[in-house]
C-alpha cells in the first residue's frame, strides 16, 4: 500500500481492508499496511470525497433544552469551505497555528475542517481553561490565531499576543464575527499541497505529573493512525456512535473526528450543562445510538442509575482513557448482554492495544496489539523483552498512528524514542494469548514489604464493594514496610463515610485481595483529578508523604483498628 498517486484511493484500500477484517483480527493483524502517502489532507481527500458518494448525516447534536442539529457530509462539506475562506481572510495561513476552544458545537468540527484544509495548525483547547493556560498556549504553542465563543472572549483580556481574534456568536469588540463566514464562497481551493508530515495538530497533554508537554502530530499520524482507532471500535458505514468526551482532549480527536469520519459514520452527541444518566440513555435510545465509548468515570457513574432503561444498547461498546475494572465490565454485561472492550492509546498515539471485535475478551485485559503496531514489554532495569514490562512501540518500522514527537523538547524526544522503542511509561503484563494486561503508569506501582503493587489491581478489587464509586489506591510511607497501600475512597449514593463503612471496606478488601496486598490504610476524600477527569496520583502520594511528616493523618483508618477483622 505505497504509492501517492492518489492518496484517497490508498486510504481507502487500507480502511476497506481492516473493515472486511473487522472480527477477524488475526487475518487483519498480517495482512494489514499503513497508508504512506507523502502528500495527504484528510479534510479535501478524504473528508469532502464522502458527501459525493452519498448524503448521510455527519453529524447529529441534541441538546438538553431539546434542540436538534443535523448536518450532512455534503453541508459540512460546503460550511468548512466558507470557514475556511473567511479564515484566509482573516490572515490564517499554512503553517500558522490556531488556538480552537470551542463546546460541543456544529461550529467546532467546521473549524478543524477548514483549518485542516487551510493547512494551518490546530491547537485544540478545552473551554474549561483559564487565562493562566491560555497565556501557556498562547505563548509556548506560539498560536497566530484563535477561534472561541463570544462568552470565553474574557478569558483572553490578559493574554497578551499578537493574534489574530475570531469570536462565535455575539457580536464582541475587537473581535472578527465568525457568522461572518456565510456570506463566503461554498468553493475552496487549496493554496498548495498538503505533504504528509506537515504539522496538524499539537496538544498540550492534561500534566498528570508535570508541565503539559507538546504532542505533535502531523495530517497523516492522527487522519490516518486512527484507522486503529476505527478498527477497534468496530466502527461501519452508516454507525451512530456517540463518544463522551470533551472538546480539547485528544480523545475527542479519536472518537468525534477521525475514526468515525474513516468510517463514514455519524458522530452523535448529547450535550448537557450536567451528567445525567437517565437522560443520556434516554437520548441513546430515541436516536438509535449503534457504538458508544466512554471513558471509566463517565462508566462508574452510569452503573449507579439503571442501565436497562436503555431497551435496545449499542452493540459496540467500549473504555479508553484509563482502564476499566472487571466488575463495571461484569455490570454492564448483565444489563446489556454486551461486553465493553477495553482499549489503551495515549495522546502521542492512536489505539495501541484493544479487545477487538468478535474475539474473547480476557476479564481485565486491555487486549492485544492493534494491525501495525509492534508492542513489546520491556524490562526497565535490564531493557530485555519480558512477559512483564514497560508498554513499547518499536519505531522499525514506524507506526503511522505515533506522534512526530514533543515539540521544541530534544531531550525528552530522546528520552521516550531510546533504544529502537518509544516508550509509553504504563507498564503491562502479557498471558500466553498475547493479551496485554495493564498494571500502572511507571511512576504509580510502587514497592510495599519488597512486593510490587499495582494501584489498577487493588482498586478493581474496592470497586467490586457496592460502597465504592471510585477508589485510588497509592504508597503511605511506614517505617516498617517502607510502604503500605492506601486507598482513597469516594462513596457511591446512599452511603455514608465512618468508621462502620470503612471497617466493611477494609474487611473486604482483605477477604478478595493476598495478605502482601492488602489495604492497610483508608480515608473517605474526592479525587484530585486532571481537567480531562485522570486521577492525579502524584497528588495523593505528596499528601501522604506530608500527612507522614506531620505525624499521620487524623481522617484515616487503618486495618489495626479493627480487631475484627483478625477474628
Amino acid at each position: 500500500m505505497t504509492g501517492t498517486q492518489d492518496p484517497a484511493a490508498e486510504f481507502r484500500a487500507a480502511r476497506d481492508f481492516l473493515l472486511q477484517h473487522r472480527e477477524d483480527y488475526l487475518k487483519a493483524r498480517d495482512g494489514f499496511r499503513w497508508p504512506a502517502p507523502s502528500e495527504f489532507n484528510w479534510a479535501l481527500d478524504w473528508f469532502d470525497g464522502i458527501g459525493e458518494r452519498h448524503d448521510r448525516t455527519a453529524l447529529w447534536l441534541v441538546h438538553e433544552d431539546g434542540a436538534e442539529q443535523k448536518v450532512t457530509f455534503s453541508e459540512m462539506t460546503r460550511r468548512s469551505n466558507q470557514v475556511a475562506n473567511r479564515l484566509r481572510g482573516h490572515g490564517v495561513r499554512r503553517g500558522d497555528r490556531l488556538i480552537l476552544m470551542l463546546g460541543n458545537q456544529v461550529e467546532l468540527w467546521e473549524t478543524i475542517l477548514a483549518t485542516m484544509k487551510l493547512g494551518a495548525v490546530i491547537i485544540p483547547a478545552t473551554p474549561m481553561l483559564g487565562a493562566a493556560d491560555l497565556r501557556d498556549r498562547v505563548d509556548r504553542g506560539q498560536a497566530r490565531h484563535v477561534v472561541t465563543t463570544s462568552g470565553d472572549t474574557g478569558k483572553f483580556e490578559d493574554v497578551p499576543g499578537d493574534y489574530t481574534r475570531i469570536a462565535v456568536g455575539d457580536p464582541v469588540a475587537g473581535w472578527h464575527s465568525y457568522g461572518d463566514s456565510a456570506s463566503e464562497s461554498e468553493e475552496f481551493a487549496p493554496d498548495g499541497v498538503t505533504r504528509a508530515d506537515d504539522t496538524l495538530l499539537l496538544y498540550f497533554t492534561s500534566g498528570t505529573t508535570a508541565q503539559p508537554k507538546l504532542v505533535e502530530h502531523t495530517h497523516v499520524s492522527y487522519p490516518i493512525g486512527h484507522l486503529s482507532t476505527m478498527y477497534w471500535i468496530g466502527l461501519e458505514p452508516g454507525d451512530v456512535h456517540l463518544n463522551i468526551s470533551s472538546p480539547g482532549w485528544a480523545k475527542h480527536a479519536w472518537s468525534n473526528v477521525f475514526a468515525p469520519w474513516n468510517a463514514e459514520a455519524t458522530v452523535f452527541l448529547y450535550t448537557y450543562s450536567r451528567f445525567d444518566p437517565s437522560a443520556l440513555l434516554e437520548q441513546m435510545q430515541r436516536c438509535g445510538v449503534t457504538s458508544f465509548c466512554a471513558p471509566p468515570t463517565v462508566w462508574r457513574m452510569l452503573i449507579q442509575g439503571d442501565l436497562a432503561a436503555l431497551r435496545t444498547p449499542p452493540r459496540k461498546v467500549v473504555g479508553a482513557g484509563e482502564p476499566l475494572n472487571p466488575e463495571i465490565i461484569e455490570q454492564v454485561r448483565r444489563a446489556w448482554s454486551v461486553t465493553i472492550r477495553d482499549g489503551f492509546g495515549q495522546t502521542e498515539t492512536s489505539v495501541l492495544v484493544a479487545n477487538t471485535p468478535g474475539q474473547e475478551v480476557v476479564p481485565g485485559s486491555m487486549g492485544r496489539p492493534l494491525p501495525g503496531f509492534d508492542v513489546e514489554l520491556v524490562d526497565p532495569l535490564s531493557g530485555e523483552i519480558a512477559s512483564e514490562g514497560e508498554i513499547c512501540l518499536r519505531l522499525d518500522p514506524r507506526p503511522v498512528g505515533l506522534m512526530t514527537g514533543y515539540a521544541d523538547d530534544a531531550e525528552r524526544n530522546a528520552e521516550v524514542m531510546r533504544d529502537g522503542f518509544y516508550h509509553t511509561g504504563d507498564v503491562g503484563s502479557r498471558d500466553d494469548t498475547g493479551a496485554i494486561t495493564y498494571v500502572g503508569r511507571t511512576d504509580d506501582v510502587f514497592k510495599a514489604s519488597d512486593y510490587r503493587i499495582s494501584p489498577f489491581e487493588l482498586e478493581s478489587a474496592l470497586l467490586e464493594h457496592p460502597a465504592v464509586a471510585e477508589a485510588a489506591v497509592v504508597p503511605s510511607p511506614d517505617p516498617i514496610r517502607l510502604a503500605v497501600p492506601k486507598a482513597y475512597v469516594v462513596l457511591a449514593a446512599g452511603h455514608e463515610p465512618g468508621r462502620v463503612t470503612a471497617g466493611e471496606i477494609l474487611g473486604f478488601a482483605r477477604e478478595h485481595l493476598a495478605p502482601y496486598k492488602r489495604i492497610r490504610r483508608l480515608e473517605f476524600a474526592e479525587l484530585p483529578k486532571t481537567i480531562s477527569g485522570k486521577i492525579r496520583r502524584v497528588e495523593l502520594r505528596g499528601r501522604e508523604q506530608q500527612a507522614r511528616d506531620d505525624g499521620g493523618s487524623p481522617d484515616e483508618y487503618r486495618d489495626d483498628d479493627f480487631p475484627e477483622l483478625r477474628a
